[in-house]
């Protein structure tokens, strides 16, 4: 691959618009050469905004063009693994949005496809918990709070109250999979703070059981759900407790609770804040940081530097299966009521999320 890297984009929605076009337009030697999105029409307006010269009307076109060295993958989930593979058949590297993929099982053929060719791949992290991502660990590591005992996750929000809302995309399980909420996003954060998931436990809520299909116009039945509780044996001892609802009013903002041996920690992601209080502190304050520690969003410089060798790729393929993971074993509890074990050793997908 020569010096200047070219990057062909398969799917401009809101982040890839605000976050990534950008974020690539300032690394230099980078060059947005090709885009494909859901319409022609609006693959001309973003390839107007941002001056890419190649607009396809078909997204295997950007992958298979001779002036796109390596591969965005902005699209819903269900476009994930076939866009990935055919990249990697033609050794492309390849960015892909979260979440990885629609399940477990496409997450693993992503990753065994990666790991086959060894072309450089990376996932999009989550912004929840970065910017203080590097003082959680520190702290945890230095013992603010002990053994870790148990890890609460809220993440409460209105988005699915209203009856006569059309179905979202996430709520569509052809075009999600089995991602509910934010679950994936924050399997990942605990899992890069606290380590792998050993088991999950769930129960999922529909309140409104059948809405519009937006393009269709008629009424399709709701197979994922509105909330979910999920009690997870992390493998260090610990447990985690998630309450994620998208039919929750004036709930409060979203934050991750760590209660230990010697002490608690708040991450309040909303606010961008870590509270705590040791043992001997009745009530949390909040922690001086300091900003050699804060990090920012680089996310298309990291990918650009894991092209180039120049550093391996974080969040990788691997850590994307182990979230994937544990948003199937929800689905797949939720579906039968049991316990499941992670990792998952099998492709034996739930019919529906909740079991209905």
């Amino acid at each position: 691959m020569s010096d200047k890297i070219r990057i062909g984009i398969i799917g401009a929605g809101g982040i890839v618009r605000e976050r990534h076009l950008p974020g690539l337009a300032r690394i230099e030697g980078v060059e947005i050469t090709a885009v494909c999105n859901r319409t022609p029409e609006s693959t001309r307006r973003v390839a107007d905004e941002y001056g890419i010269p190649l607009r396809f009307p078909d997204w295997n076109e950007v992958i298979q063009s001779p002036l796109v060295d390596a591969v965005l993958i902005g699209t819903w989930p269900y476009l994930h693994m076939e866009a990935t593979l055919e990249a990697f058949a033609l050794g492309k590297p390849v960015f892909s949005q979260a979440r990885m993929a629609r399940n477990a099982q496409e997450a693993r053929i992503m990753r065994d496809a990666q790991r086959k060719t060894g072309l450089p791949a990376m996932l999009c992290p989550p912004p929840h918990g970065m910017k203080w991502d590097r003082s959680m660990r520190r702290l945890l590591d230095e013992g603010y709070v002990g053994r870790v005992a148990t890890i609460r996750i809220h993440s409460l929000q209105s988005r699915y109250l209203d009856p006569h809302a059309p179905l979202a995309w996430r709520q569509d399980c052809h075009l999600s999979g089995y991602n509910v909420l934010t679950l994936g996003i924050y399997a990942e954060v605990v899992r890069r703070w606290f380590g792998d998931h050993a088991s999950i436990q769930a129960t999922g809520q529909i309140l409104t059981e059948e809405r519009v299909e937006p393009v269709s116009g008629l009424m399709e039945r709701v197979h994922i759900p509105d909330a979910v509780w999920v009690n997870a044996r992390m493998a260090s001892g610990a447990v985690a407790q998630y309450s994620l609802s998208g039919i929750a009013h004036a709930a409060g903002g979203d934050r991750i609770e760590v209660y230990g041996s010697e002490g608690t920690l708040v991450y309040d992601i909303d606010n961008e804040c870590l509270l705590g209080a040791r043992l001997d502190e009745r009530t949390l304050k909040e922690l001086p940081l300091s900003d050699d520690e804060s990090r920012g969003w680089e996310v298309e410089l990291d990918f650009i530097r894991v092209v180039r060798g120049e550093k391996e790729p974080d969040p990788s393929f691997e850590d994307g299966v182990a979230y994937m993971d544990v948003v199937e074993a929800t689905a797949r509890s939720c579906q039968s009521g049991m316990r499941i074990e992670l990792p998952l050793e099998d492709s034996a997908h739930p019919e529906s999320f909740a079991g209905d």
